[in-house]
């Protein structure tokens, strides 16, 4: 699977919590079956376990009663775990002493996504903000930051963007009029931002439209600011991974992966979408807002 360990952490997981249910064994059992804590158990499950063992693997198979085909593609995930372990993980890894916890995370799911739909209220989408409108945004959250720390932020967000170069990889922004609106760095910063952003929409993999002020539906107001992001099918084990709705908040981030809460979301994307301008009117309402901070 492309782009970190994340995506193997959670098939491992949500394939051991699929064969424990099935066996009808609880969490308590299945952590004496290999003599761990439940806690472990439910970490395992989880997605956060970093080093399961064979012999523990095999243990809970054992204990679930797994098929031969079964065990075979767990064991292939955790075979599959140690060599992203071995490789070093993802490129992002260098920069874990300026990565939130939280943050990290959400870099794995953003790696080994194939199509991203983001929708903005007050900023722009990190893949798409220039060096100066990401600067600004640091320095307002971390005004006490020393400029190494600031530049070696800029320079993991130079990374990010390298994403966009992936041909096989699509990004569709949806944004609030406020998102252009917010003066973020000043008038200068903002109108070469604005100016990227036209860019930006036109390359064939990127999608941005606005939602204008007068747009009926306040959906869009109601859900708040998020990231959906899908994944492509491994061609090992061809079990597509389900798509995940991401959060940002200013003191923890969630995650939403269940089935209820992904069909919530891509609801949201459709009606929010409906009310968006299309792409020819955004490029030339950003291309308005533009000059206008050029005066």
């Amino acid at each position: 699977m492309a782009g970190g360990s994340t995506l193997p952490k959670r098939a491992l997981g949500r394939e051991l919590r699929r064969l424990r249910e099935r066996s009808g064994t609880n969490q308590a059992a299945a952590a004496r079956a290999i003599e761990v804590s439940p806690q472990t158990i439910g970490r395992l499950e989880d997605g956060h376990a970093s080093r399961p063992t064979t012999l523990q693997i095999n243990g809970l198979c054992d204990r679930y009663g797994a098929s031969d085909e079964e065990r075979r593609f767990v064991l292939d995930l955790v075979q599959e775990l140690r060599a992203m372990k071995l490789s070093g993980g993802g490129w992002w890894r260098a920069y874990d002493d300026e990565i939130p916890r939280d943050f990290n995370h959400y870099l794995g799911l953003e790696a080994a996504a194939c199509h991203m739909t983001s929708w903005q209220i007050t900023l722009l989408p990190g893949l798409l903000q220039t060096p100066e409108y990401r600067r600004a945004i640091i320095w307002a959250a971390h005004p006490d930051w020393p400029t190494a720390d600031v530049e070696r932020r800029l320079e993991l967000a130079r990374h990010r963007r390298e994403k966009l170069r992936d041909r096989t990889f699509r990004l569709d922004v949806l944004l609030s009029e406020a998102v252009l609106r917010h003066h973020v760095g000043g008038p200068g910063v903002m109108a070469d931002q604005l100016l990227h952003l036209v860019e930006a929409s036109a390359w064939p993999n990127v999608s941005v439209r606005v939602v204008p002020y007068d747009a009926r539906s306040t959906i869009g107001l109601v859900v708040r600011s998020f990231v959906f992001l899908e994944f492509p099918v491994p061609s090992n084990t061809r079990i597509a991974e389900p798509p995940v709705a991401y959060v940002e908040g200013y003191t923890g981030d969630l995650y939403l992966e269940r089935a209820g809460e992904v069909a919530q979301y891509t609801e949201a994307i459709r009606r929010i979408a409906k009310v968006a301008l299309n792409e020819q009117e955004t490029s030339e309402l950003v291309a308005r807002i533009a000059k206008e901070y050029q005066r």
